[in-house]
């Protein structure tokens, strides 16, 4: 048997078989453009004002995105299914007010309210896990009908009336500890370890390489020994208790349990998912690209806050930049097949 050769001046026939440089594949990571994104906007703003390129002011926009962020958690690992959540933000909402009203009228200690406030939300979750996969209904459809069921028990169970005078457990996370000439909220530092078990979770256990495949194809995951069944059912519930940590973090920075809260935090919520690189269609993205689009969220609006620039125009170029971000991955997912 004789070597093949390669003639010389041609190149070897495995040559594009070499595997991506560690270059490459940083340069091709779904989080990358997230962040290039994100470090632009950063030094644009800190070009622009000088409240910008603060600690204190770093601070703010982590604590103005911790909930949106907690809830965006939650969305991710529901958009990795090729699922979505619309009812996210009411859920929350009420769960706010369960907390609230059985803490403040002494039903239940201030530790109690707080489990029962997961249990709603997380039966919710439930709630939506079963009806999407064993009738089955579509994801949005399901959602959209459970945003109008909290919304209305969250104005019901609450009377219309804003609940205050909470017990200190509940607002014990929106207190402050100094880091160097900074004051950081406990909240704060309660969304990051989410964002961190959650993407160890997703990127290192087989639960969450499940969750991925689940997204890519149903069908496939299925025949491959995956109980799809129980892991959708799951998600929705382990999204649903995220939702209730979000309503705890809302208490403790507004002090209250205010019923119109929430209702525009579903779409704030997916629009960070969707700005972080996850994409819309399932099986693709991460909790640290959901990070990423929750900080470009917060900082825009807070750089052309200290601008002076409208809130309207705010909402507005927010809009335009879940367009671009959902026409990459439109022109990337084309691209790779």
């Amino acid at each position: 048997m004789t070597a093949t050769t390669t003639p010389p001046g041609t190149s070897s026939p495995y040559a594009e078989l070499k595997a991506p440089t560690t270059a490459r594949r940083l340069l091709t990571a779904p989080t990358t453009g997230p962040l290039v994104a994100l470090l632009l906007a950063c030094a644009f703003f800190s070009f622009s004002t000088d409240q910008f390129l603060t600690g204190g002011n770093f601070s703010l926009i982590v604590q103005q995105v911790m909930v949106v962020g907690t809830l965006a958690i939650g969305q991710t690992l529901i958009i990795l299914t090729a699922g979505i959540d619309l009812s996210c933000g009411a859920v929350m909402a009420f769960g706010s007010i369960v907390i609230a009203k059985m803490a403040a009228e002494g039903s239940l200690p201030p530790l109690a309210a707080i489990a029962l406030g997961l249990v709603v939300c997380g039966g919710f979750g439930l709630l939506n896990g079963l009806l999407v996969q064993k009738i089955p209904l579509p994801p949005f459809i399901v959602t959209l009908g459970m945003l109008n069921v909290a919304f209305a028990l969250t104005h019901i169970y609450s009377e219309e009336q804003t609940v205050s005078n909470l017990p200190g457990p509940l607002t014990a996370l929106g207190q402050t500890f100094p880091l160097g000439h900074t004051d950081i909220t406990y909240g704060s530092l309660v969304t990051i370890a989410l964002f961190l078990l959650l993407a160890y979770a997703l990127s290192s256990t087989g639960w969450g390489r499940h969750v991925y495949a689940l997204g890519n194809s149903q069908e496939a995951a299925r025949l491959n020994g995956i109980r799809t069944s129980r892991l959708t059912i799951g998600v929705y519930t382990a999204a649903g208790v995220l939702y209730g940590i979000a309503a705890l973090l809302l208490i403790s920075r507004t002090g209250v349990g205010d019923p119109q809260a929430g209702q525009t935090d579903n779409l704030d919520s997916i629009t960070a998912v969707v700005l972080g690189g996850t994409s819309l269609f399932g099986g693709r993205g991460s909790v640290l690209g959901t990070f990423i689009g929750v900080l470009i969220v917060g900082v825009f609006r807070n750089g052309l806050q200290l601008m002076g620039v409208a809130s309207i125009y705010q909402t507005l170029i927010t809009g335009v930049l879940v367009i671009l971000a959902v026409t990459v991955d439109q022109l990337s997912r084309k691209k790779a097949r």
